[in-house]
């Protein structure tokens, strides 16, 4: 049967681009490539925000920047050990710190020997500060750095370096996960379509999306805050949706073949009608995405305009450079379809019978299946009732690494909170600062504390204390919240000075604070908006509801799942706090990917509830029509996301797990088990819209039926 006449601007733009593929395939060229030479030229400006405007710890930067004390820049630690005593080895070190105090980024150095040697004698740190913040910091310097402190290294002494400056040069990014994704998706889609060409297609579409947005933020981060963790996090997202995008038009472009149409029409059609669905599928996930915008968080909202500006690059390509494609190779690529199809033929094969069956098993038992799919969803989300937020940080690194050992090296020699100390600011004078000591050293969950420091106008004073327990221990947390709650107020009152808690621990903390204070916002924004799109799209008032709480379960499951490895140390991870943005991150992700196979399922669905009346049926037909394609999509997408558990960095592990697990679940239990059970429970009341509502709303057609390829 052939396709009828398009005159979507999808099918439109489809034509124009197969009649000027030539000049559509060199405009996108082109254009990858200026964009990534004048990124290339420009270079990168990265960098990490995650300052809180209002908080006790911004707020104590704030003022030891103001005043120059040297804890407001970075700092290494140079941690030495030797079984012997190092105090016999103290020449040595005294030669190795003059070099280093030589070093022109170094603005101060305090030696192991004045009180910062353990009870024994055989662990001693050198405090080394810097001239610049943690972000700010030049790898060459940390480099030159290491080298000379190195040299004390031998005849029993063993040095390491911890802070942030070494933990930073230390990460890498998704080293080889991304070429481990695009090969297992390239797998699975010859897999899918039985040819290498047609494999290829959805391929290219994603590294040409990818290799454009990625200039495009390079460029972007001269002029907005990105954080650097973005490019590997966009190149996760844009490789998967890349594919699934591609995917699901080529999809229906074969069905279009099958049906009879010419390459040139099937192209039109397969636009017209799956292109759609791209569209309002990619609109659902920049949505969700811009929805970390109303969270106020620093870096968090260049990362989301960086993904949000990727989906939008992929969504362009799909509808414009994969016609262009089809365009060139769509006569060898029908020759296959019909090839394959006449086998399959032959052999009694029917495609998409399988799907048809299952939705078929299901709609007998619908109340069953829903109920076994929904407690399995809900034991997984369980966990989640327990996430503790907050930041890795070395005792979370690779046994073997040189942060990791210093971590190590630190807690036996001086406790567990030494690498978690806690930064004190008081204005007010130095017998306020006394004062904070002595309340300090009388404090539970307090384990030592080193005499104030003034700043270099003396206006301000530093004291450090060490919490008893690790940084990443809830005690710890609980200490940062009394010393602000309970123990700083009264002695505030007593002696008319300021105080405040600083330092990386609490500023993790705070941070942690304001994501958990802000999420109900966020979640309320990101549904709200999605919902409504769904609400216009399909003129329905129960599909969005369905979807919405279907979407929340997903995402629930995936924290669930991130809990139990990461948090709970599950399959020998080390234990430790989830990373602080990554809830909000996987949930405006994973909510917009959960829509995209929404969208797909439902508009098929729909497509035949429109033709046939026949609730029952249509269910049936859209998941035979979209079973093998959605499954096949969500499969590349969870290798391309699981390969970045590969990844060194603890971040990009947690955020492929939860990705992953997330489409895993939302594919195979909620769109082949729990749409098909909601939906012949619902019948035709799916499909209700009240009339004031109905009157109101505009008429949008996502799918435009273009061939009957029903069962």
């Amino acid at each position: 049967m052939a396709a009828r006449e398009t005159t979507g601007l999808p099918g439109r733009t489809a034509s124009w681009a197969q009649r000027h593929r030539w000049s559509a395939l060199l405009l996108w060229v082109l254009t990858v490539a200026v964009v990534t030479a004048g990124s290339q030229m420009a270079g990168s400006a990265y960098q990490n925000d995650f300052s809180l405007p209002g908080t006790d710890s911004q707020a104590a930067l704030e003022l030891m920047e103001r005043h120059g004390a040297t804890q407001a820049g970075a700092s290494v630690q140079i941690v030495l050990q030797d079984e012997g005593g190092l105090e016999d080895d103290r020449p040595r070190v005294e030669r190795m710190l003059t070099a280093v105090r030589g070093l022109p980024f170094v603005t101060d150095v305090r030696s192991p020997y004045d009180g910062a040697l353990s009870a024994d004698g055989t662990i001693g740190y050198a405090s080394v500060a810097l001239a610049a913040g943690s972000e700010e910091v030049p790898a060459a310097d940390v480099e030159r750095l290491l080298e000379t402190a190195g040299q004390v290294e031998g005849d029993g002494v063993r040095v390491e370096f911890g802070g942030d400056p070494v933990l930073k040069a230390e990460e890498s990014g998704g080293g080889a996960a991304e070429g481990a994704g695009m090969l297992a998706a390239l797998v699975i889609l010859v897999l899918l379509f039985g040819s290498l060409l047609s494999a290829a297609v959805p391929l290219v579409i994603a590294v040409f999306a990818v290799g454009g947005a990625l200039g495009l933020i390079g460029l972007a981060s001269h002029v907005f805050t990105i954080a650097d963790f973005t490019p590997p996090i966009m190149m996760l997202v844009g490789l998967g949706v890349g594919v699934d995008y591609a995917l699901l038009i080529l999809y229906r472009y074969r069905h279009q073949l099958l049906a009879g149409d010419d390459p040139a029409a099937a192209a039109r059609a397969a636009l017209d009608a799956a292109g759609r669905t791209v569209f309002f599928a990619g609109c659902t996930v920049i949505i969700a995405l811009l929805g970390l915008v109303v969270l106020g968080l620093g870096s968090l909202q260049g990362v989301a305009l960086a993904v949000a500006l990727t989906v939008l690059v992929t969504m362009a390509a799909s509808l414009t450079l994969l016609p262009a494609l089809l365009g060139f190779f769509g006569g060898r690529i029908q020759r296959h379809v019909r090839r394959s199809a006449a086998k399959a033929e032959a052999r009694g094969r029917r495609e998409g019978r399988r799907w048809y069956a299952l939705a078929a098993a299901v709609q007998r038992r619908p109340l069953a299946a829903l109920l076994v799919s929904v407690f399995a969803l809900l034991a997984l989300s369980a966990p989640a009732l327990g996430l503790r937020l907050g930041f890795g940080d070395a005792g979370n690194n690779p046994p073997e690494s040189t942060t990791r050992q210093a971590y190590d090296l630190l807690a036996e020699g001086f406790g567990p909170g030494f690498n978690g100390p806690l930064v004190l600011v008081v204005q007010g004078g130095e017998p306020a600062a006394r004062k904070l000591r002595a309340v300090l050293e009388r404090t539970d969950g307090i384990a030592a504390t080193v005499p104030p420091w003034p700043t270099e106008d003396g206006r301000l004073h530093t004291l450090i204390a060490f919490p008893a327990t690790a940084p990443q221990d809830e005690a710890t947390a609980g200490l940062v919240h009394r010393l602000r709650d309970d123990v700083l107020p009264p002695l505030a009152r007593e002696t008319g000075a300021r105080y405040l808690v600083g330092g990386p621990t609490a500023a993790t903390q705070d941070f942690a604070d304001a994501v958990s204070s802000r999420m109900p916002l966020f979640v309320a924004v990101v549904v709200g908006l999605s919902s409504l799109l769904l609400l216009v799209v399909f003129r329905s008032l129960l599909i969005p509801v369905k979807a919405a709480v279907l979407n929340l379960l997903s995402v629930a499951a995936a924290l669930g799942t991130i809990v139990l490895v990461f948090q709970h140390g599950g399959f020998g991870v080390p234990a430790g706090p989830i990373e602080a943005y990554l809830p909000v991150m996987i949930f405006a992700i994973v909510f917009g990917l959960s829509m995209d196979y929404e969208v797909f399922l439902i508009s098929r669905i729909h497509e035949e509830w429109e033709r046939t009346r026949d609730p029952s049926r249509a269910v049936r037909a859209g998941l035979a029509a979209t079973g093998k394609v959605i499954t096949a999509a969500a499969a590349i997408m969870i290798v391309v996301f699981a390969a970045f558990v590969l990844s060194p960095t603890r971040m990009l592990q947690q955020f492929g797990l939860g990705l992953a697990a997330a489409v895993l679940l939302d594919a195979v239990v909620i769109r082949c088990l729990i749409v098909p059970a909601v939906m012949q429970l619902l019948g035709a009341r799916a499909w209700w819209l009240p009339p004031p509502l109905a009157r109101l709303l505009p008429r949008i057609e996502v799918e435009r039926r273009t061939a009957d390829v029903g069962l």
